[in-house]
């Protein structure tokens, strides 16, 4: 099987393995899809740690309003009766006003931590050092396992405008948002590599060849950014292990140095002459008056 290392710029993202034979326009599907829904996973791990903290989302006319605003212009929360954690509920007031401070007690928060700690290292770009390759079935395994959660501790599950329930029904709106200019849909996708891109209408053989057992760096990124930055000749860990090796050598050449000192030969013990003047008694003679 073919592995394909995918960057986004110079950042790691994942590993794919996949064959010679297959077609861009599938392979831009696939890595496409898992991209886009390891991003999905990131954004509900951060929202449910937000829901473990401070419970669940306003209503929309509600977010960013201070309590006195909300009293003045007589607003209530529908869904706060409705979506109860289980075990109870502990205040934690929201800073932002996004959600409304009745929080899960201690037992059921630790239950969606853990759960969005497992989901991130599930599809987590260390899996690339591990030399794990991410497949879609894995994003759909760490999307069950949150969705699981957030139905142990809301068994009533959360209000139809929580971030959250809407990324569980892929209802979410990125407009406007730092996460939309990340996700890149299939029509936008691109993938380089050897700074080419890999067009569509041809094999992935078209551009590696027949060997099977290829591995490669490719670079996925939306169409009309230009190419992206070609793969240094040396990695960092290369580069930091190469100013190792040479601190290394200056080192032992600067030991070697002070070992081959010959300046102590100017010294009296080192004279060969010494003993010799020695027997004639021509030691300590000084020429001059006394």
């Amino acid at each position: 099987m073919v592995q394909l290392h995918l960057k986004r710029g110079d950042e790691s993202q994942f590993l794919f393995s996949t064959t010679v034979d297959v077609p861009l326009e599938t392979l831009i599907q696939q890595i496409t899809e898992i991209y886009n829904g390891r991003l999905k996973v990131d954004r509900i791990c951060s929202e449910i740690l937000q829901l473990a903290d401070h419970g669940i989302a306003l209503p929309p006319n509600m977010q960013g309003l201070t309590e006195e605003q909300i009293v003045d212009l007589k607003l209530t929360d529908q869904w706060e009766e409705k979506c109860v954690p289980s075990g109870g509920s502990v205040f934690r007031k929201d800073g932002i006003g996004m959600r409304n401070g009745h929080a899960p007690n201690e037992k059921m928060k630790e239950v969606l931590v853990r759960t969005v700690e497992e989901a991130k290292a599930l599809i987590s770009k260390k899996q690339v050092q591990a030399n794990v390759c991410v497949t879609m079935a894995m994003v759909k395994e760490a999307l069950d396992q949150l969705r699981g959660a957030v139905m142990i501790v809301y068994p009533m599950e959360l209000p139809p405008h929580d971030p959250i329930r809407m990324e569980f029904e892929n209802r979410e709106d990125l407009s406007g948002t730092q996460a939309s200019l990340q996700v890149i849909t299939v029509d936008e996708c691109q993938l380089w590599w050897a700074a080419k891109e890999m067009q569509t209408g041809k094999k992935l053989q078209d551009y590696i060849g027949k060997n099977e057992k290829t591995k490669l760096v490719v670079k996925i990124q939306r169409k009309g950014q230009g190419a992206p930055a070609r793969e240094p000749l040396i990695t960092e860990e290369q580069q930091k292990q190469m100013m190792l090796d040479y601190y290394r050598r200056q080192e032992m050449l600067k030991k070697l140095e002070e070992a081959d000192d010959d300046s102590h030969l100017d010294s009296e013990w080192a004279d060969r002459q010494t003993l010799k003047r020695q027997f004639q008694g021509l030691n300590n003679i000084k020429w001059g008056p006394r």
